[in-house]
């Protein structure tokens, strides 16, 4: 048997950050904590070993 391709595995994993990326911009302009949990549920749906500091690290230094 043949291994995988790698054209499916790179095209997963963009449409994994690009995911990632919409919820960040969603987590940012959210309101209250529990639209927040929610969000980072979702995120960790996802990616489910994304911790919340790696979620919230690249927003960390735009906001400043």
């Amino acid at each position: 048997m043949s291994a995988p391709s790698r054209r499916p595995e790179i095209r997963r994993r963009r449409t994994r950050q690009q995911k990632i990326v919409a919820l960040r911009r969603r987590y940012q302009s959210a309101k209250g904590d529990s639209d927040r949990e929610q969000i980072f549920a979702r995120a960790k749906q996802i990616s489910p070993l994304l911790t919340l500091e790696e979620f919230t690290a690249p927003m960390q230094g735009r906001s400043a």
